[in-house]
């Protein structure tokens, strides 16, 4: 792009109401230009395929121009969306070194509080060897645990929680977010229950149960053993079989649903990662369901104001790093 025609583009941002420009669009046109494709612009900047498309539509109003069209050869730039790329670059680049500064995150000096709110299940098995590395490479650095009764997402949106882990059905289509791994179901039993020599669905739905889920945001309500669709995975999963479990008792608590395994002689069916925690314990026995559940999967979300925080992508490339040893 020549001088004259950089400025003629900073001239045509500026005739425009810049009051109601959202300047994540100029980070969603760089990417959606490089990557000439919505699903894999969307991955790249960690958002959803539709946050992409709809920033996609925004641009195309903003611009009054079709910025990518289908071609046979796939999403091609138009002229001008051509025009601006290298300018648009050359402007993120520039605001991205000032805002940077010249400080880097010092994760051996820093006294840095992050705040994550995680699910009882994320706590149980992800957490333990996070918080493990923290302590051996940021020896100064304070960890604050939240429940999702704590917060909501708002908290997130506005910065006040570093992150959360869970699983979550929706999401704003504002968050960054990133799939933390993918979980199977185990049955989690006390070693002399009487149906793991002859474990199969008859025997799985003869037996008593616990319950035991927590998601997304807010505090809890009681839970309705009718209400199928609101049980979660695994009643859903019997359900399409026109079956149902008797279940004995509701927690959002997975230690103790494990505790009640075992003292009391329920079947716990559980995320394969927290069963898993009992793999070395003789009391307990560990079983595969005798029925499909789909996989669940486990993400971290992070709201847009902390995405280029030098200290906050320490964190989250710590988190994957942790993620990634336990196994996917």
């Amino acid at each position: 792009m020549t001088y004259i025609s950089f400025i003629t583009f900073i001239k045509s941002i500026y005739e425009m109401n810049i009051s109601k420009i959202d300047l994540n669009l100029l980070i969603y046109l760089d990417v959606l230009l490089r990557e000439k494709n919505v699903t894999r612009a969307a991955s790249q900047l960690n958002i959803t395929q539709p946050a992409m498309s709809n920033g996609l539509k925004r641009l195309r109003s903003l611009f009054n121009d079709p910025i990518l069209v289908r071609t046979s050869d796939g999403m091609v730039p138009t002229e001008r969306a051509r025009a601006l790329s290298p300018a648009i670059r050359k402007i993120l680049l520039e605001l991205e070194e000032a805002l940077q500064g010249e400080e880097e995150f010092n994760e051996q000096h820093s006294q840095r509080v992050f705040r994550i709110m995680a699910s009882d299940y994320a706590a149980s098995t992800l957490l333990p060897g996070l918080l493990r590395k923290v302590n051996r490479i940021a020896p100064n650095v304070i960890i604050d645990i939240m429940t999702p009764s704590d917060v909501n997402f708002h908290d997130v949106e506005a910065g006040k929680i570093d992150m959360a882990i869970n699983r979550f059905d929706e999401l704003p289509q504002s968050f960054h977010q990133k799939t933390i791994w993918r979980d199977g179901f185990s049955c989690l039993l006390s070693a002399d229950n009487s149906v793991v020599t002859k474990f199969n669905l008859n025997s799985y739905l003869a037996s008593k149960h616990v319950w035991v889920s927590k998601t997304g945001f807010g505090v809890g309500v009681g839970m309705d053993p009718k209400d199928v669709q609101k049980l979660g995975w695994v009643d859903e999963a019997l359900a399409r079989l026109g079956k149902k479990r008797n279940i004995k008792v509701f927690t959002r608590n997975y230690h103790v649903a494990m505790q009640l395994a075992y003292e009391d002689g329920l079947v716990a069916t559980l995320p394969t990662k927290a069963a898993m925690l009992h793999k070395e314990d003789p009391n307990y026995t560990i079983l595969k369901p005798p029925f499909e559940i789909p996989d669940i999967e486990l993400k971290m979300i992070w709201s847009p104001l902390l995405h280029h925080d030098a200290s906050h992508i320490w964190f989250r490339q710590l988190v994957i790093e942790t993620a990634n040893e336990q196994g996917k």
